[in-house]
């Protein structure tokens, strides 16, 4: 089963996630991979919210900002993998702290590791941030990111069994899987 999960920023997009995988792992391995680098005290309480969310829950959490692939290892892809977020893991590809200026093949170079990450996994739940739905003009770089962003969201909408909106804290299923249950 493969779940991508998208919705605004504090819809309630990774309590719904965590909970899906969880019910989804069952007795079974349940991996968070986690793709925030933070960059301010805001993302750390974002990094620190999520522990607290998972804790007792039966985690392992991998810390794994640009190759999420890598986590499929520790369990040769058995088991749940709980990805959060592909919104991070674009921006960690598109704006290394290395470089000056955006890299043009990180949209390209994300979805063919979340390929990989989808073709290794027995189960996995992907969560992203919808940034496309406001009616603000934005500068080239950042309608850049939001291009590459809506392009790798259609790409896992495509490829996952089912596909949500969470609004709310309340899902908008857009594509049912077979074991789907509202």
């Amino acid at each position: 089963m493969t779940l991508f999960i998208t919705g605004g920023c504090k819809n309630g997009k990774s309590t719904f996630a965590l909970g899906r995988a969880t019910a989804l792992a069952g007795e079974g391995p349940r991996t968070y991979v986690a793709t925030l680098l933070p960059r301010d005290a805001e993302e750390r309480r974002c990094v620190e919210n999520h522990r607290r969310a998972r804790a007792g829950l039966g985690y392992t959490t991998r810390e794994l900002p640009l190759f999420p692939s890598e986590a499929l290892a520790e369990t040769g892809g058995r088991g749940v993998f709980l990805l959060d977020s592909v919104t991070a893991l674009l921006l960690n590809h598109m704006f290394p702290p290395e470089r000056e200026g955006p890299v043009p093949e990180a949209g390209e170079r994300v979805r063919a590791e979340l390929a990989r990450f989808l073709a290794g996994a027995e189960h996995a739940i992907l969560v992203s941030d919808y940034i496309g739905s406001d009616g603000m003009d934005y500068s080239p770089l950042t309608e850049c990111f939001r291009r590459e962003l809506a392009e790798t969201e259609h790409f896992l909408a495509a490829r996952c069994d089912a596909a949500a909106e969470v609004c709310c804290g309340i899902p908008i299923w857009l594509k049912q899987g077979s074991d789907n249950s509202n």
